[in-house]
């Protein structure tokens, strides 16, 4: 990533650019820097596509045209998948592209091997957005605490970040939470964290997936209605359900090869102490079972993208089983 934050301080850019990985704070945060940077608030050169599907042509045509009474023309491109297929087209345009237009993928997962892969790590530059670890985190966070003027000791902070877990856009929420209730004061205590850190989201999204597979589904009705009225949008808690089925799956394939939480930890790039809360889930639910859960969430989530389904009713429909 210093290289993307050389080339936004610089404003010298490349004319292609991919942000992917599991991060989606930290793909959030340098689309919009980038976004801002190359284009900034020019709406009659900036051109938005999203999903599977797009047509690639008209992309093309977009990035053949001059900009309008501008310096860039910027195409942002998310979510394509493009990255595993179909993107051969765009492969073999890009080295001729005008020095005019710049792209800019959004992908969470993509395809090393693929061309457009290949084409825009030769010509631009990809960044991997991938799951901090614990001593990236508390760097970050204590950054974050410096500049508000605030002070937390190495215990403190590991208790916090296990209630938060290792997602940053909920971290960032939490250290607001935080800094202002310790208003006044330059010290943040256990007793703090304590009191103000809510119980991490997927510590209910953990529930609700033991709920879903156990069919208790009362409970798990229940437990999504909480995140609901915590603001948490749904398609925001349909990624949390399977990515959680995703880390179960591939907890489970490790423990039957015999290995342990520490060994599984280095290998899925997990914190420890997560693989130890999946661990038991691991060991009470089939491989057949966390796969099917899997699927149903794919399932899910193009119901919603196709229109078939609204996005609440997705989730609702996941957790009775009724795809």
């Amino acid at each position: 990533m210093k290289v993307l934050n050389q080339d936004i301080k610089n404003g010298q850019f490349k004319q292609a650019y991919l942000l992917f990985g599991e991060e989606n704070f930290l793909k959030k945060s340098y689309k919009k820097r980038l976004k801002e940077a190359i284009v900034g608030d020019d709406s009659m050169n900036f051109h938005q596509f999203e999903g599977k599907g797009i047509d690639l042509k008209e992309i093309i045509s977009l990035a053949d045209t001059m900009p309008f009474f501008g310096n860039r023309r910027l195409i942002l491109i998310e979510d394509s998948g493009l990255f595993k297929s179909g993107g051969e087209l765009l492969a073999e345009y890009l080295p001729k592209m005008p020095d005019t237009s710049f792209m800019m993928f959004v992908e969470s997962e993509v395809d090393k091997r693929s061309k457009l892969y290949k084409r825009v790590k030769d010509l631009g530059y990809g960044a991997d957005m991938a799951r901090q670890n614990v001593k990236q985190l508390s760097s970050w966070a204590g950054g974050i605490l410096a500049k508000e003027g605030k002070r937390i000791t190495g215990h403190t902070m590991e208790l916090f970040l296990s209630k938060t877990g290792d997602d940053m856009e909920n971290i960032r929420m939490e250290l607001e939470k935080l800094i202002g209730y310790t208003m006044g004061r330059d010290v943040i205590t256990d007793q703090d964290v304590e009191e103000i850190c809510t119980a991490r989201v997927t510590n209910k999204i953990f529930d609700m997936v033991a709920a879903i597979v156990t069919r208790k589904t009362r409970t798990a009705m229940d437990l999504y209605e909480d995140l609901l009225t915590l603001r948490e949008p749904p398609m925001r808690i349909l990624f949390l359900i399977a990515r959680q089925f995703n880390q179960i799956l591939q907890v489970k394939e490790l423990m039957t090869q015999g290995m342990d939480r520490g060994s599984i930890a280095s290998s899925l790039k997990m914190q420890p102490f997560v693989v130890g809360k999946i661990m038991p889930q691991a060991r009470s639910f089939s491989g057949e079972q966390i796969l099917s859960y899997v699927n149903l969430c794919v399932d899910a989530e193009e119901a919603v993208k196709t229109g078939r389904l609204n996005e609440r009713l997705a989730v609702e429909l996941l957790i009775a089983r009724k795809y």
